[in-house]
């Protein structure tokens, strides 16, 4: 019998988001604006996420994690990212772009050494991909790791790394065969601080501002033969594996901004009177609203959907490039509707929904552009006819 969805969660999985609905509610929401405006997150803030145990939901038991899977880090973001878009990135980021790939085509020393910390949120995770030169075009990255003895060096730069400041471990993708066009690059677990790293610039971004966005300059970092992650020459797909995970955290972040754009443009418009009466009562207004919802439950259905086929260990990517090019796309309308609902006062301050319009902006940019999205989508189409 074919194996199908339950598109109900199971008990688990419920008691899980409750409990980290009511935390958000509790411990995100309320210090957001704070966060937004400060452009930075504190260490007690993230210690509290740590002590939820948030950092290892999917990190075997083993290694100090929770041992569920990606429906249960998706619930993850999309619960917090109601309440902070920028912390919820901080989880997205953390899981599926460090700890993912750790945990996919790491040694189990690797493992050993690294997973634990992770685990506990004591060590924050990172990704170092884009550079100057190669964002879409990973392939065209340039910096260098050279073998020397028994020792990489590295030299480069890297650019749009987000937990770039805080994180304590990040995967590395660099160039180690640059001779070899279809196995140039090459994938790294390098510890941060360490001598011959530096950041050279904390991005000062629109949106998801207390998430940090930061450049790393290595200068002839020499990091253990040991520090490589999987086979030489193999950093291409580990960065694209990694990405596919990728955008199902940035699509449940995504989810989570549209619904906190519902929710807040519903409540203005019962309580905002205009003509004698709620403007939830105008015909233009409940549009606006209806259509935010429905897109929004399109968008759950794709991302739960991608989210199961990764834990079923079926072929995930296309669903996950449909889920993430939708439902960021569909964030930013709502970010948009939430504005025009509020009129004049959606564009102050005083209410959250500029936040959101400004945090949804990104959701249709990192891991992957929505034009990539596309192309990646048609290209699968095009190799089933």
């Amino acid at each position: 019998m074919k194996e199908l969805m339950d598109f109900e969660l199971d008990d688990d999985h419920r008691m899980l988001q409750q409990q980290v609905r009511e935390f958000a509610l509790k411990e995100v929401a309320k210090g957001a604006a704070d966060r937004d405006h400060e452009q930075a997150m504190d260490d007690e803030f993230r210690a509290s996420l740590g002590a939820m145990g948030l950092f290892g939901i999917t990190i075997p038991e083993k290694y100090g994690g929770a041992g569920l899977g990606t429906v249960a880090s998706t619930i993850v973001v999309e619960e917090v990212s109601k309440a902070c878009a920028g912390s919820g990135v901080l989880l997205s980021a953390h899981q599926s772009l460090c700890v993912d790939p750790i945990m996919r085509f790491g040694s189990e020393a690797q493992k050993q050494k690294y997973l634990p910390g992770l685990a506990s949120g004591a060590t924050i995770g990172c990704l170092s991909l884009t550079e100057p030169g190669s964002g879409s075009d990973a392939g065209a990255a340039t910096c260098r790791a050279e073998l020397k003895g028994d020792a990489w060096h590295i030299t480069g730069t890297k650019i749009f790394v987000t937990n770039g400041n805080e994180a304590g471990v990040m995967v590395l993708i660099a160039v180690t065969d640059p001779d070899e066009p279809k196995r140039r690059l090459s994938a790294f677990i390098v510890e941060k601080p360490q001598r011959g790293l530096r950041i050279g610039k904390l991005e000062k971004k629109l949106g998801i501002r207390c998430s940090s966005t930061a450049e790393f300059v290595f200068e002839n970092c020499v990091v253990p033969r040991d520090a490589l992650l999987g086979e030489r020459g193999r950093g291409m797909r580990v960065a694209l594996t990694t990405l596919d995970g990728g955008r199902i955290g940035i699509a449940a972040q995504a989810l989570g901004i549209a619904q906190a754009c519902l929710y807040q443009a519903t409540k203005y418009a019962k309580t905002r009177v205009q003509f004698n009466e709620p403007i939830g009562k105008f015909q233009a207004i409940q549009m606006k609203l209806a259509d935010m919802a429905v897109g929004i439950e399109a968008a759950r259905a794709l991302i739960y959907r991608a989210a199961w086929l990764k834990d079923s260990g079926k072929e995930y990517g296309q669903a996950a490039a449909m889920a993430k090019l939708f439902a960021s796309e569909h964030c930013s309308r709502c970010a948009n509707h939430a504005v025009q609902v509020f009129g004049g006062y959606g564009y102050c301050n005083d209410y959250p929904v500029e936040r959101f319009l400004r945090d949804a902006k990104i959701t249709e940019i990192y891991e992957g552009t929505s034009e990539i999205h596309r192309l990646v989508i048609a290209r699968g189409l095009a190799e089933k006819v």
